[in-house]
């Protein structure tokens, strides 16, 4: 699914709904277009991503990528979509889980994100949760607004964080790992600074001080860019790759009695069965 156009490599996700590619000279921008999901990574928009990722890996004219969101949000984290009806059952025996594939696309994505030989820059307003905290996690600079919440909540709904756990675990270090997933954690975008999750934080509506980021970002040379890329990746290893892995993980915690429970409770609004309050746990 890649054409050509005016010599640069163009992904047809530029014409699909759920995800806006506009380029402006060597910067392109990538935009998860679901607000009414908080776009939310469906198939199509893992699926986009996908060719996106494999068209900008072939073009030497492009030196910026953005990944952003529509709508005052970032990424909501996984759809569920068509699956829903297989959350806390049990596969049949001989049965192919259809979960595996959809989970395993989605490793896909955060290693070829991980894998670009450009600058990968992550905008962030509002939230970026589950996945999106991934996709985060596979960026080279994060800017976020002040209003941006950063968090990974899959085990309180009773899930495994599986297919980002290597990407958080790289990027954050493996005590901050620990207590991010272990615990589900949400950072505001102050905390995200800190712990060096995210890079800058600006107004939401200060286009000047993302001018200024690009105008900055833009001063290193692309062939160099690729160059240390590639070099930092051979001094730290590649991200261990748990596609496999994760996506059994992923796939038996979604078809769990605990994920039925952890999901049902997140629907009402309501602490899960495993929650102790203070009393119970006095």
């Amino acid at each position: 699914h890649l054409v050509q156009d005016d010599g640069h490599c163009q992904a047809a996700a530029k014409m699909s709904s759920t995800l806006l590619i506009e380029r402006q000279g060597a910067v392109e921008t990538w935009t998860m277009n679901d607000p009414a999901t908080r776009n939310a990574l469906s198939d199509a928009v893992v699926d986009d991503l996908l060719q996106a990722c494999g068209c900008a890996a072939q073009d030497a004219t492009l030196r910026i990528v953005v990944l952003t969101g529509a709508g005052g949000a970032f990424c909501a984290g996984g759809s569920l979509g068509g699956f829903a009806s297989l959350i806390g059952q049990p596969l049949q025996n001989g049965q192919t889980d259809p979960l595996l594939g959809m989970n395993r696309g989605f490793g896909d994505l955060l290693h070829a994100l991980s894998a670009l030989p450009q600058l990968l820059v992550c905008r962030v307003d509002g939230a970026a949760m589950g996945g999106g905290f991934g996709l985060v996690c596979c960026a080279d600079h994060v800017v976020a607004t002040a209003r941006s919440v950063l968090g990974t909540p899959e085990v309180t709904l009773g899930l495994p964080p599986a297919q980002i756990a290597p990407f958080v675990w790289q990027r954050l270090g493996e005590s901050a790992a620990r207590q991010c997933l272990l615990q589900g954690l949400s950072y505001t975008a102050a905390q995200a600074l800190q712990v060096g999750l995210v890079h800058e934080v600006i107004k939401e509506d200060n286009d000047a001080a993302w001018q200024q980021t690009l105008t900055r970002l833009m001063r290193a040379a692309p062939g160099a860019v690729a160059s240390t890329k590639q070099l930092l990746r051979q001094l730290r290893g590649p991200v261990p790759d748990l596609r496999e892995a994760a996506a059994q993980a992923f796939a038996q915690g979604l078809r769990s009695a605990e994920a039925a429970q952890g999901l049902a409770a997140f629907a009402r609004k309501q602490p899960a069965p495993w929650t102790l309050s203070g009393k119970d746990s006095a």
